[in-house]
Protein backbone atom coordinates (compact mmCIF):
# COMPACT_ATOMS: atom_id res chain seq x y z
CA UNK A 1 0.00 0.00 0.00
CA UNK A 2 0.95 3.43 -1.01
CA UNK A 3 3.08 5.43 2.11
CA UNK A 4 0.70 8.52 3.86
CA UNK A 5 3.33 11.57 3.59
CA UNK A 6 4.11 12.69 6.97
CA UNK A 7 1.55 15.96 6.82
CA UNK A 8 -1.24 13.48 6.31
CA UNK A 9 -0.36 11.46 9.53
CA UNK A 10 0.49 13.95 11.66
CA UNK A 11 -3.43 15.16 11.25
CA UNK A 12 -5.28 15.17 14.83
CA UNK A 13 -8.13 12.40 15.55
CA UNK A 14 -10.24 15.08 17.39
CA UNK A 15 -9.69 18.04 14.77
CA UNK A 16 -11.17 15.37 12.16
CA UNK A 17 -14.15 15.00 13.95
CA UNK A 18 -14.94 18.75 13.83
CA UNK A 19 -14.05 19.34 10.12
CA UNK A 20 -15.82 16.20 9.23
CA UNK A 21 -12.24 14.28 8.03
CA UNK A 22 -10.95 16.92 5.57
CA UNK A 23 -7.64 18.14 5.97
CA UNK A 24 -6.90 21.87 6.60
CA UNK A 25 -3.05 21.50 5.44
CA UNK A 26 -2.32 23.33 1.93
CA UNK A 27 -2.20 21.17 -1.24
CA UNK A 28 1.24 19.88 -1.97
CA UNK A 29 2.49 21.33 -4.74
CA UNK A 30 4.49 18.91 -6.92
CA UNK A 31 8.23 19.83 -8.09
CA UNK A 32 9.42 19.14 -11.09
CA UNK A 33 13.07 18.20 -11.67
CA UNK A 34 14.17 20.32 -14.91
CA UNK A 35 16.91 17.86 -15.41
CA UNK A 36 14.90 15.10 -16.54
CA UNK A 37 12.92 16.61 -19.67
CA UNK A 38 12.79 12.87 -20.68
CA UNK A 39 10.59 11.60 -17.87
CA UNK A 40 7.94 14.81 -17.38
CA UNK A 41 5.27 12.44 -18.78
CA UNK A 42 5.70 10.12 -16.25
CA UNK A 43 5.87 12.42 -13.40
CA UNK A 44 2.61 14.61 -14.60
CA UNK A 45 0.49 10.87 -14.58
CA UNK A 46 2.17 10.23 -11.13
CA UNK A 47 1.07 14.17 -10.20
CA UNK A 48 -2.35 13.90 -11.51
CA UNK A 49 -3.30 10.20 -9.37
CA UNK A 50 -1.28 12.25 -6.04
CA UNK A 51 -3.59 15.20 -6.91
CA UNK A 52 -6.58 13.22 -7.47
CA UNK A 53 -6.56 11.65 -4.34
CA UNK A 54 -6.18 14.38 -2.15
CA UNK A 55 -9.27 16.10 -3.15
CA UNK A 56 -11.27 13.09 -3.66
CA UNK A 57 -10.15 12.82 0.66
CA UNK A 58 -13.50 13.58 1.80
CA UNK A 59 -15.43 10.67 0.98
CA UNK A 60 -13.36 7.90 -0.13
CA UNK A 61 -12.39 5.35 3.17
CA UNK A 62 -9.66 2.97 3.01
CA UNK A 63 -8.18 4.14 -0.58
CA UNK A 64 -4.56 3.53 -1.65
CA UNK A 65 -2.58 6.71 -2.12
CA UNK A 66 0.26 6.53 -4.88
CA UNK A 67 4.19 6.77 -3.59
CA UNK A 68 5.53 9.36 -5.06
CA UNK A 69 8.27 9.50 -7.60
CA UNK A 70 11.82 9.12 -7.05
CA UNK A 71 12.27 12.71 -7.59
CA UNK A 72 9.62 13.52 -4.99
CA UNK A 73 10.56 16.81 -2.23
CA UNK A 74 8.88 16.96 0.85
CA UNK A 75 7.65 20.60 1.63
CA UNK A 76 8.74 22.18 4.72
CA UNK A 77 6.54 21.52 7.70
CA UNK A 78 4.76 24.74 8.89
CA UNK A 79 6.48 26.23 12.32
CA UNK A 80 3.04 26.23 14.04
CA UNK A 81 0.69 24.04 13.14
CA UNK A 82 -1.31 23.81 16.00
CA UNK A 83 -1.90 27.56 16.19
CA UNK A 84 -2.02 27.96 12.25
CA UNK A 85 -5.20 24.82 12.83
CA UNK A 86 -6.88 26.75 15.39
CA UNK A 87 -7.05 29.79 13.30
CA UNK A 88 -7.53 27.87 9.89
CA UNK A 89 -11.49 28.72 8.73
CA UNK A 90 -12.81 26.62 6.02
CA UNK A 91 -16.69 25.81 5.78
CA UNK A 92 -17.58 22.28 6.97
CA UNK A 93 -18.83 20.33 4.76
CA UNK A 94 -21.32 17.62 4.85
CA UNK A 95 -18.88 14.63 4.41
CA UNK A 96 -18.34 11.81 6.10
CA UNK A 97 -15.33 11.81 8.45
CA UNK A 98 -12.41 10.01 7.55
CA UNK A 99 -12.20 6.38 9.02
CA UNK A 100 -9.94 5.91 10.86
CA UNK A 101 -7.65 2.04 10.61
CA UNK A 102 -8.35 0.37 14.09
CA UNK A 103 -4.72 -0.72 13.43
CA UNK A 104 -3.82 3.07 13.89
CA UNK A 105 -0.64 3.54 15.63
CA UNK A 106 -0.02 6.43 18.17
CA UNK A 107 -2.61 8.65 20.55
CA UNK A 108 -4.18 10.34 17.46
CA UNK A 109 -5.68 6.74 16.10
CA UNK A 110 -6.83 6.10 19.25
CA UNK A 111 -9.10 8.84 20.31
CA UNK A 112 -10.39 8.67 16.76
CA UNK A 113 -11.61 5.41 17.18
CA UNK A 114 -12.73 6.12 21.36
CA UNK A 115 -14.46 9.00 19.69
CA UNK A 116 -16.24 7.30 16.85
CA UNK A 117 -17.53 4.37 19.56
CA UNK A 118 -19.30 7.17 21.86
CA UNK A 119 -20.99 8.81 19.14
CA UNK A 120 -22.30 5.14 18.16
CA UNK A 121 -23.44 4.42 21.22
CA UNK A 122 -27.59 5.12 22.47
CA UNK A 123 -28.15 8.53 24.15
CA UNK A 124 -24.27 9.62 23.67
CA UNK A 125 -23.28 12.62 25.29
CA UNK A 126 -23.17 15.56 22.44
CA UNK A 127 -19.64 17.08 21.50
CA UNK A 128 -19.24 20.81 21.93
CA UNK A 129 -16.97 22.84 20.28
CA UNK A 130 -14.70 24.79 22.12
CA UNK A 131 -12.49 26.27 19.82
CA UNK A 132 -11.91 25.77 16.14
CA UNK A 133 -9.23 23.19 17.53
CA UNK A 134 -10.15 21.77 20.41
CA UNK A 135 -13.34 19.54 20.95
CA UNK A 136 -14.63 18.10 24.75
CA UNK A 137 -17.04 15.90 25.60
CA UNK A 138 -19.58 17.15 28.73
CA UNK A 139 -18.34 15.06 31.74
CA UNK A 140 -18.59 14.55 35.28
CA UNK A 141 -14.70 15.30 35.67
CA UNK A 142 -13.90 17.92 37.67
CA UNK A 143 -16.04 21.56 36.37
CA UNK A 144 -17.39 19.72 33.31
CA UNK A 145 -20.74 19.00 34.14
CA UNK A 146 -23.24 16.97 31.90
CA UNK A 147 -26.18 18.05 30.63
CA UNK A 148 -29.11 19.35 32.30
CA UNK A 149 -27.11 20.22 35.31
CA UNK A 150 -27.04 24.00 36.65
CA UNK A 151 -24.07 25.77 37.10
CA UNK A 152 -21.98 29.00 36.36
CA UNK A 153 -20.44 27.50 33.70
CA UNK A 154 -18.48 24.66 31.98
CA UNK A 155 -14.78 24.46 31.49
CA UNK A 156 -13.80 22.92 27.91
CA UNK A 157 -10.06 21.27 28.51
CA UNK A 158 -7.19 22.20 26.60
CA UNK A 159 -6.81 25.96 27.31
CA UNK A 160 -8.41 25.80 30.49
CA UNK A 161 -10.68 28.39 29.53
CA UNK A 162 -14.41 27.99 29.99
CA UNK A 163 -17.06 28.39 27.74
CA UNK A 164 -20.74 30.33 29.34
CA UNK A 165 -23.63 28.09 29.71
CA UNK A 166 -25.75 29.23 26.91
CA UNK A 167 -22.92 27.51 24.54
CA UNK A 168 -24.72 24.05 25.39
CA UNK A 169 -27.59 22.34 24.65
CA UNK A 170 -29.41 22.41 27.72
CA UNK A 171 -31.63 19.06 26.54
CA UNK A 172 -31.58 16.89 29.78
CA UNK A 173 -30.56 13.27 29.07
CA UNK A 174 -33.63 10.83 28.90
CA UNK A 175 -32.48 7.22 30.32
CA UNK A 176 -28.93 6.18 30.27
CA UNK A 177 -25.86 8.84 31.92
CA UNK A 178 -23.38 8.66 28.87
CA UNK A 179 -20.53 7.39 28.87
CA UNK A 180 -17.43 9.74 30.56
CA UNK A 181 -15.30 9.98 27.54
CA UNK A 182 -13.72 12.94 28.98
CA UNK A 183 -12.79 10.98 31.79
CA UNK A 184 -10.80 8.55 29.52
CA UNK A 185 -9.39 11.56 27.79
CA UNK A 186 -7.91 12.79 30.97
CA UNK A 187 -6.12 10.04 32.31
CA UNK A 188 -4.10 10.86 28.83
CA UNK A 189 -3.31 14.09 29.87
CA UNK A 190 -0.97 16.43 31.06
CA UNK A 191 -0.95 16.34 35.36
CA UNK A 192 0.27 19.89 35.00
CA UNK A 193 -2.44 20.87 32.83
CA UNK A 194 -4.89 19.14 35.19
CA UNK A 195 -3.43 21.28 37.94
CA UNK A 196 -3.33 24.45 35.76
CA UNK A 197 -7.65 24.02 35.59
CA UNK A 198 -8.09 23.23 39.18
CA UNK A 199 -6.07 26.62 40.61
CA UNK A 200 -8.63 28.20 37.96
CA UNK A 201 -11.44 26.57 39.55
CA UNK A 202 -9.98 27.39 42.99
CA UNK A 203 -9.43 30.90 42.05
CA UNK A 204 -13.37 30.99 41.12
CA UNK A 205 -14.64 29.14 44.24
CA UNK A 206 -15.37 26.04 42.35
CA UNK A 207 -13.38 24.05 45.37
CA UNK A 208 -15.18 20.51 44.95
CA UNK A 209 -14.17 20.53 40.94
CA UNK A 210 -10.72 21.95 41.90
CA UNK A 211 -10.18 18.92 44.03
CA UNK A 212 -11.63 16.39 41.16
CA UNK A 213 -8.85 17.72 39.25
CA UNK A 214 -6.15 17.95 42.01
CA UNK A 215 -7.34 14.12 42.14
CA UNK A 216 -7.10 13.32 38.14
CA UNK A 217 -3.50 15.31 38.92
CA UNK A 218 -2.49 12.90 41.36
CA UNK A 219 -3.74 9.65 39.71
CA UNK A 220 -1.50 10.48 36.94
CA UNK A 221 2.03 11.26 38.71
CA UNK A 222 1.16 10.31 42.79
CA UNK A 223 4.69 11.49 43.47
CA UNK A 224 4.32 15.20 42.69
CA UNK A 225 4.28 17.16 46.02
CA UNK A 226 2.45 20.22 44.57
CA UNK A 227 -0.56 18.16 43.63
CA UNK A 228 -1.29 17.12 47.06
CA UNK A 229 -0.89 20.38 48.43
CA UNK A 230 -3.09 22.78 46.21
CA UNK A 231 -5.69 19.96 47.09
CA UNK A 232 -5.36 20.72 51.09
CA UNK A 233 -5.71 24.44 49.90
CA UNK A 234 -9.17 23.54 48.52
CA UNK A 235 -10.21 21.09 50.95
CA UNK A 236 -9.44 23.55 53.92
CA UNK A 237 -11.96 26.04 51.89
CA UNK A 238 -14.40 23.34 52.07
CA UNK A 239 -14.00 23.10 55.80
CA UNK A 240 -12.24 20.07 55.31
CA UNK A 241 -9.73 20.57 57.96
CA UNK A 242 -8.76 16.51 58.87
CA UNK A 243 -8.30 16.00 54.92
CA UNK A 244 -6.48 18.85 54.12
CA UNK A 245 -4.03 18.02 57.00
CA UNK A 246 -3.78 14.34 55.91
CA UNK A 247 -3.06 15.98 51.97
CA UNK A 248 0.29 17.96 53.70
CA UNK A 249 1.31 15.12 55.53
CA UNK A 250 1.73 13.43 52.05
CA UNK A 251 2.71 15.93 50.57
CA UNK A 252 5.67 16.74 53.09
CA UNK A 253 6.11 12.86 53.12
CA UNK A 254 6.93 13.25 49.40
CA UNK A 255 8.93 16.28 49.85
CA UNK A 256 10.60 16.75 53.17
CA UNK A 257 11.73 20.11 51.68
CA UNK A 258 8.39 21.10 50.23
CA UNK A 259 7.93 24.61 52.29
CA UNK A 260 4.61 25.62 50.97
CA UNK A 261 2.95 22.29 52.93
CA UNK A 262 5.07 22.75 55.83
CA UNK A 263 3.94 26.66 56.64
CA UNK A 264 0.03 25.18 55.21
CA UNK A 265 -0.21 22.64 57.69
CA UNK A 266 1.38 24.63 60.73
CA UNK A 267 -1.44 26.44 60.20
CA UNK A 268 -4.05 23.73 59.84
CA UNK A 269 -2.60 22.54 63.32
CA UNK A 270 -3.10 25.82 64.71
CA UNK A 271 -7.15 25.85 63.56
CA UNK A 272 -7.22 22.65 65.02
CA UNK A 273 -5.31 23.17 68.09
CA UNK A 274 -2.53 20.65 67.71
CA UNK A 275 1.53 21.42 68.52
CA UNK A 276 3.16 23.51 65.67
CA UNK A 277 4.75 22.98 63.05
CA UNK A 278 7.86 24.76 60.87
CA UNK A 279 6.07 28.12 59.77
CA UNK A 280 6.60 31.48 58.83
CA UNK A 281 7.15 33.93 62.29
CA UNK A 282 3.25 34.80 62.23
CA UNK A 283 2.05 30.95 62.53
CA UNK A 284 4.39 30.20 64.98
CA UNK A 285 3.10 33.28 67.21
CA UNK A 286 0.16 32.61 66.83
CA UNK A 287 0.96 28.47 67.56
CA UNK A 288 2.39 30.18 70.89
CA UNK A 289 -0.60 31.91 72.08
CA UNK A 290 -2.74 29.03 71.52
CA UNK A 291 -0.53 26.29 73.36
CA UNK A 292 -0.44 29.37 76.27
CA UNK A 293 -4.12 28.79 76.73
CA UNK A 294 -4.34 25.40 76.60
CA UNK A 295 -1.82 24.56 79.35
CA UNK A 296 -3.85 27.16 81.15
CA UNK A 297 -6.90 24.85 80.51
CA UNK A 298 -5.43 22.12 81.78
CA UNK A 299 -3.96 23.52 84.98
CA UNK A 300 -7.94 24.85 85.27
CA UNK A 301 -9.29 21.24 84.50
CA UNK A 302 -7.29 19.33 86.92
CA UNK A 303 -7.88 21.26 89.97
CA UNK A 304 -11.78 21.72 88.96
CA UNK A 305 -11.78 25.44 88.19
CA UNK A 306 -14.64 25.01 85.92
CA UNK A 307 -14.97 29.25 85.19
CA UNK A 308 -11.20 29.53 84.78
CA UNK A 309 -11.42 26.44 82.32
CA UNK A 310 -14.36 28.32 80.28
CA UNK A 311 -12.64 31.41 79.69
CA UNK A 312 -9.09 29.86 78.87
CA UNK A 313 -10.70 27.77 76.34
CA UNK A 314 -12.76 30.45 74.75
CA UNK A 315 -9.61 32.54 74.29
CA UNK A 316 -7.79 29.51 72.92
CA UNK A 317 -10.72 29.44 70.49
CA UNK A 318 -10.34 33.02 69.68
CA UNK A 319 -7.04 32.95 69.23
CA UNK A 320 -6.90 30.87 66.11
CA UNK A 321 -8.07 27.34 67.62
CA UNK A 322 -11.56 28.05 65.75
CA UNK A 323 -11.53 24.28 64.46
CA UNK A 324 -10.18 22.71 67.46
CA UNK A 325 -12.86 19.52 68.79
CA UNK A 326 -10.74 18.66 71.60
CA UNK A 327 -10.87 22.74 72.72
CA UNK A 328 -14.52 22.94 72.40
CA UNK A 329 -15.17 20.13 74.08
CA UNK A 330 -13.08 21.73 77.21
CA UNK A 331 -15.77 24.43 76.91
CA UNK A 332 -18.59 22.42 76.56
CA UNK A 333 -17.49 20.19 79.76
CA UNK A 334 -16.86 23.67 81.95
CA UNK A 335 -20.25 24.63 80.76
CA UNK A 336 -22.04 21.05 81.96
CA UNK A 337 -20.33 22.13 85.48
CA UNK A 338 -21.45 24.97 85.54
CA UNK A 339 -24.96 23.79 84.92
CA UNK A 340 -25.71 26.06 81.55
CA UNK A 341 -26.89 23.20 79.12
CA UNK A 342 -28.22 25.76 76.72
CA UNK A 343 -25.07 27.52 76.10
CA UNK A 344 -22.87 23.98 75.69
CA UNK A 345 -25.70 23.09 73.03
CA UNK A 346 -25.21 26.08 71.28
CA UNK A 347 -21.27 25.65 71.55
CA UNK A 348 -21.54 22.25 70.00
CA UNK A 349 -24.20 23.63 67.36
CA UNK A 350 -21.21 26.42 66.32
CA UNK A 351 -18.34 24.61 66.90
CA UNK A 352 -16.36 21.63 64.17
CA UNK A 353 -18.59 18.72 63.42
CA UNK A 354 -15.60 16.00 61.90
CA UNK A 355 -16.45 12.38 61.73
CA UNK A 356 -15.72 10.46 64.63
CA UNK A 357 -13.29 8.11 62.76
CA UNK A 358 -11.24 10.69 61.05
CA UNK A 359 -10.72 12.15 64.61
CA UNK A 360 -9.45 8.89 65.90
CA UNK A 361 -7.28 9.15 62.70
CA UNK A 362 -5.81 12.41 63.68
CA UNK A 363 -5.92 13.05 67.54
CA UNK A 364 -6.13 9.53 68.36
CA UNK A 365 -7.86 7.15 70.37
CA UNK A 366 -7.62 8.93 73.46
CA UNK A 367 -8.80 12.32 72.14
CA UNK A 368 -11.93 10.58 70.11
CA UNK A 369 -13.11 9.14 73.24
CA UNK A 370 -12.69 12.25 75.19
CA UNK A 371 -14.95 13.91 72.21
CA UNK A 372 -17.38 10.62 72.59
CA UNK A 373 -18.56 11.52 76.28
CA UNK A 374 -19.05 15.17 75.33
CA UNK A 375 -21.49 13.97 72.73
CA UNK A 376 -23.03 12.02 75.11
CA UNK A 377 -23.74 14.62 77.44
CA UNK A 378 -25.32 16.53 74.92
CA UNK A 379 -27.85 13.60 73.77
CA UNK A 380 -28.57 13.40 77.51
CA UNK A 381 -29.46 16.66 78.01
CA UNK A 382 -31.43 16.66 74.51
CA UNK A 383 -33.09 13.44 75.44
CA UNK A 384 -31.20 11.23 73.25
CA UNK A 385 -30.99 8.73 75.86
CA UNK A 386 -30.19 5.59 73.55
CA UNK A 387 -27.34 7.75 71.50
CA UNK A 388 -25.87 8.56 74.92
CA UNK A 389 -25.62 4.90 75.56
CA UNK A 390 -23.78 4.62 72.27
CA UNK A 391 -21.61 7.12 72.59
CA UNK A 392 -20.32 5.97 75.52
CA UNK A 393 -19.83 2.21 74.80
CA UNK A 394 -18.02 3.47 71.79
CA UNK A 395 -15.66 5.68 73.95
CA UNK A 396 -15.36 2.64 76.82
CA UNK A 397 -13.60 0.51 73.87
CA UNK A 398 -11.42 3.28 72.53
CA UNK A 399 -9.71 4.41 75.89
CA UNK A 400 -10.94 1.85 78.75
CA UNK A 401 -9.02 2.73 81.42
CA UNK A 402 -11.18 6.46 80.82
CA UNK A 403 -13.08 6.50 84.62
CA UNK A 404 -15.54 9.25 82.91
CA UNK A 405 -16.52 7.14 80.81
CA UNK A 406 -17.85 4.59 83.60
CA UNK A 407 -19.49 7.31 85.42
CA UNK A 408 -21.22 9.08 82.70
CA UNK A 409 -22.12 5.13 81.50
CA UNK A 410 -24.19 4.53 84.99
CA UNK A 411 -25.41 8.08 84.74
CA UNK A 412 -26.59 7.56 81.01
CA UNK A 413 -28.52 3.87 82.03
CA UNK A 414 -29.70 5.39 85.18
CA UNK A 415 -31.93 8.31 83.44
CA UNK A 416 -32.83 5.54 80.29
CA UNK A 417 -34.64 3.90 82.57
CA UNK A 418 -36.09 6.45 84.64
CA UNK A 419 -37.52 7.73 81.50
CA UNK A 420 -38.66 4.67 80.51
CA UNK A 421 -40.52 3.09 83.37
CA UNK A 422 -41.85 6.61 84.35
CA UNK A 423 -43.06 7.43 80.71
CA UNK A 424 -45.18 3.90 80.83
CA UNK A 425 -46.68 4.87 84.10
CA UNK A 426 -47.82 7.96 83.28
CA UNK A 427 -49.66 6.34 80.09
CA UNK A 428 -51.41 4.40 82.50
CA UNK A 429 -52.42 6.94 84.41
CA UNK A 430 -50.42 6.07 87.60
CA UNK A 431 -48.99 9.84 88.31
CA UNK A 432 -47.37 9.35 91.67
CA UNK A 433 -45.44 6.37 90.68
CA UNK A 434 -44.08 8.04 87.96
CA UNK A 435 -43.06 11.14 90.07
CA UNK A 436 -41.16 9.02 92.20
CA UNK A 437 -39.59 7.04 89.17
CA UNK A 438 -38.78 10.35 87.15
CA UNK A 439 -36.97 11.26 90.94
CA UNK A 440 -35.05 8.21 91.01
CA UNK A 441 -33.65 8.90 87.29
CA UNK A 442 -32.81 12.70 88.86
CA UNK A 443 -31.23 11.70 91.75
CA UNK A 444 -28.50 10.46 89.35
CA UNK A 445 -28.58 13.71 87.10
CA UNK A 446 -30.43 16.50 88.81
CA UNK A 447 -30.37 18.92 86.24
CA UNK A 448 -31.91 16.65 83.34
CA UNK A 449 -34.58 19.14 81.58
CA UNK A 450 -36.32 16.10 80.25
CA UNK A 451 -36.80 14.36 83.56
CA UNK A 452 -37.86 17.42 85.16
CA UNK A 453 -40.21 18.11 82.01
CA UNK A 454 -41.75 15.03 82.58
CA UNK A 455 -42.23 15.41 86.28
CA UNK A 456 -44.15 18.25 85.77
CA UNK A 457 -46.40 16.70 83.72
CA UNK A 458 -47.41 14.77 86.15
CA UNK A 459 -47.63 17.44 89.05
CA UNK A 460 -49.83 18.57 86.78
CA UNK A 461 -52.31 15.80 86.42
CA UNK A 462 -52.39 15.94 89.94
CA UNK A 463 -53.31 19.24 90.43
CA UNK A 464 -50.12 20.41 92.33
CA UNK A 465 -49.09 23.12 90.08
CA UNK A 466 -46.89 25.29 91.99
CA UNK A 467 -44.48 21.83 91.93
CA UNK A 468 -45.13 21.84 88.32
CA UNK A 469 -44.09 25.15 87.39
CA UNK A 470 -40.91 24.28 89.96
CA UNK A 471 -39.81 21.53 87.81
CA UNK A 472 -40.18 23.48 84.91
CA UNK A 473 -38.49 26.56 86.31
CA UNK A 474 -35.78 24.31 86.92
CA UNK A 475 -35.55 22.58 83.61
CA UNK A 476 -35.48 26.49 81.93
CA UNK A 477 -32.64 27.38 84.05
CA UNK A 478 -30.37 24.87 82.55
CA UNK A 479 -32.12 24.53 78.94
CA UNK A 480 -33.53 28.20 78.29
CA UNK A 481 -34.54 26.78 74.65
CA UNK A 482 -36.29 23.95 75.85
CA UNK A 483 -39.80 24.81 74.39
CA UNK A 484 -41.79 22.02 76.00
CA UNK A 485 -40.77 22.84 79.75
CA UNK A 486 -42.16 26.48 78.86
CA UNK A 487 -45.40 25.74 77.58
CA UNK A 488 -46.42 23.75 80.19
CA UNK A 489 -45.31 26.23 82.65
CA UNK A 490 -47.36 28.85 81.08
CA UNK A 491 -50.37 26.45 81.11
CA UNK A 492 -50.06 26.44 84.68
CA UNK A 493 -49.64 29.70 85.04
CA UNK A 494 -53.41 29.52 83.36
CA UNK A 495 -54.75 26.99 85.09
CA UNK A 496 -53.78 29.18 88.32
CA UNK A 497 -55.37 32.17 86.81
CA UNK A 498 -51.27 34.44 86.96
CA UNK A 499 -52.22 35.55 83.45
CA UNK A 500 -49.07 38.50 83.59
CA UNK A 501 -46.78 35.16 83.55
CA UNK A 502 -48.38 32.95 81.88
CA UNK A 503 -48.60 35.95 78.56
CA UNK A 504 -44.95 36.80 78.85
CA UNK A 505 -43.97 32.74 78.24
CA UNK A 506 -46.47 32.62 75.36
CA UNK A 507 -44.48 35.91 74.14
CA UNK A 508 -41.69 34.06 74.07
CA UNK A 509 -43.02 31.30 72.29
CA UNK A 510 -44.65 32.84 69.65
CA UNK A 511 -41.43 34.76 68.85
CA UNK A 512 -40.31 30.84 68.57
CA UNK A 513 -42.59 29.72 66.86
CA UNK A 514 -44.88 32.48 65.14
CA UNK A 515 -47.75 29.39 63.75
CA UNK A 516 -47.81 27.74 67.19
CA UNK A 517 -51.85 27.38 67.14
CA UNK A 518 -52.07 26.07 70.75
CA UNK A 519 -49.64 29.28 72.13
CA UNK A 520 -52.17 31.56 70.19
CA UNK A 521 -55.11 29.79 71.79
CA UNK A 522 -53.18 30.64 75.48
CA UNK A 523 -52.10 33.91 74.51
CA UNK A 524 -55.44 35.28 73.57
CA UNK A 525 -56.99 34.09 77.18
CA UNK A 526 -54.62 35.41 79.08
CA UNK A 527 -55.20 38.75 77.56
CA UNK A 528 -58.52 38.89 77.38
CA UNK A 529 -58.28 37.90 81.30
CA UNK A 530 -55.90 40.88 82.02
CA UNK A 531 -58.07 43.08 80.15
CA UNK A 532 -60.96 42.35 82.37
CA UNK A 533 -59.32 42.43 85.74
CA UNK A 534 -58.23 45.84 84.93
Amino acid sequence: MGEVSPERKSGCGLLSIVFGGRSFWPKKEQTRNVSEVSNSQEKTQQQNVVQHNVETDYTEKDRIISRPGKNYTKPQPWKNQENDAANYHHPVRNQQARKVAHGGIGLSGELDQMIKDHQGAKDAGRLVRASSGNVMLLSSLGNLRQCGRTGTGIAEQVSGKYVPQNAVNKKEAKSEKPVSLCRALSTRMDPEQLKIMGNEDYKNGRFAEAVALYDAAISIDPNKASYRSNKSAALTAMGKLLDAAFECREAIRIDPFYQRAHNRLASLYVRLGEGGSDADPDVVNKANQVQTHLNKCTEAKRVRDWNLLLKESSLAIAAGADSAPLIFALKVEALFKLNKHQEALETTTNGPNFDIDDCTKFFGPIGSASLLLIHAQIDLVEGRFDEAMNAVQRASQLDPNNKEASSICRKSRAVAIARSQGNELFKSARYSEACNVYGEGLNHDPCNAVLLCNRAACWSKLNQYVKAIEDCTSALNTRSGYTKARLRRADCYAKMEKWGACLQDCEILIRENPDDEEVELIMKKARAQLNQSQ
